[in-house]
């Protein structure tokens, strides 16, 4: 197993981690798992297998996502744990009583993230940072909190800021911004005709804002007044735009390279993603067969990318909180809004 880890998250099918798989992770050194609901049972068995697969890496501190947004996004949403609200929610909460929408959010954010902590998860892939129009696609909906970039970009801190706090990291998505795409990106190819000056006052605004978030995902969404063709996870231009106009210098992770807005084999998706200058390609629908070819196509991390993620690493606090308790109180600042 080379010491440099490749430059590449894999999935399972299974909840938990076969020998063969154990087995090629250990030969192949992936940097990450991304797990989701079939992976997720109950706190055991999934400490169970986080662990199990860091042993097979040899880094403790090997990162392992999922998605826990909120809402209809939550991937631990079985019995054990309790469901969180979605952003759009919260945002609802903060048009009626701004101080105290914020205050909810940071709540629920550091229960959150003291939940997914406790489990061994490293990030829930949060917060969403996408505008949301009526045109735009349902794939986004409720998971965002609205249309004003200076509102969004106010939620998300309390979001980015709870995360940190409690030692998970802060993703935030989808950049430079899926809000103006009126197709799914998991199935179809959106594309953004929006001019250059539109998109940087609107939707690149609340990513630009928050730009000291340790992680960011990128969007499978072509933006045609950058780069006609490509969509931005793929784009040699959209990656300069990201980190020259944007100003982000975190860790830029692909969103699932599964998604069908990418064409070609597994293998040249994950080519494809870091010939354009990205970190890390994220193949989250991985089976055996899969991670073995996405694991044959990735290059190492380089330097820098590594450099990026000790940086962030470095910036996780330590707190913990009661998460039913914290959860509670969340949902009574809900109710007592309503009752108001």
């Amino acid at each position: 197993m080379s010491s440099t880890p490749l430059a590449l998250f894999v999935g399972l099918p299974n909840p938990t981690l076969s020998d063969d798989e154990f087995a090629l992770f250990r030969e192949t050194n992936p940097l990450g798992l991304f797990v989701g609901r079939r992976n997720l049972r109950d706190p055991h068995q999934a400490k169970v297998l986080i662990e199990r697969f860091r042993e097979a890496v040899g880094r403790e501190d090997a990162p392992v996502f999922t998605d826990q947004e909120g809402g209809r996004v939550q991937h631990l949403d079985a019995g054990p744990w309790p469901l969180f609200r979605s952003f759009g929610e919260f945002a609802e909460l903060a048009r009626h009583d701004f101080a105290l929408g914020k205050k909810a959010l940071r709540l629920s954010s550091q229960a959150m993230g003291t939940m997914m902590t406790d489990l061994g998860l490293t990030s829930g892939c949060s917060p969403v940072l996408d505008l949301v129009f009526a045109t735009t696609s349902s794939v986004i909906g409720a998971r965002a909190f609205g249309a004003d970039p200076d509102f969004i970009a106010a939620l998300g801190r309390e979001v980015i800021d709870g995360l940190l706090e409690t030692g998970n990291m802060p993703v935030m998505k989808h950049i430079p911004g899926h809000g103006r795409a009126t197709l799914d990106s998991h199935k179809e190819r959106p594309v953004v005709d929006a001019s250059r000056e539109l998109l940087t006052s609107t939707d690149f605004k609340p990513f630009v804002a928050l730009r000291d978030t340790p992680w960011a995902m990128v969007a499978h969404v072509v933006y045609s007044a950058f780069d006609k063709e490509l969509p931005a996870s793929i784009s040699p231009v959209m990656h300069d735009v990201i980190r020259n106009n944007m100003g982000y210098d975190g860790v830029l992770v692909s969103d699932c390279i599964f998604m069908e807005s990418l064409r070609g084999t597994l293998p040249e998706r994950v080519r494809q993603v870091l010939d354009a200058g990205f970190d890390i390609a994220l193949h989250s629908h991985g089976d055996l067969a899969g991670s073995e070819a996405a694991a044959k196509a990735a290059s190492p991390l380089t330097a820098a990318a590594q450099k990026r993620i000790d940086a962030a690493n470095a910036r996780l606090g330590t707190l913990k909180v009661d998460v039913r308790a914290v959860h509670a109180e969340v949902e009574d600042i809900f109710n007592s809004a309503l009752v108001a």
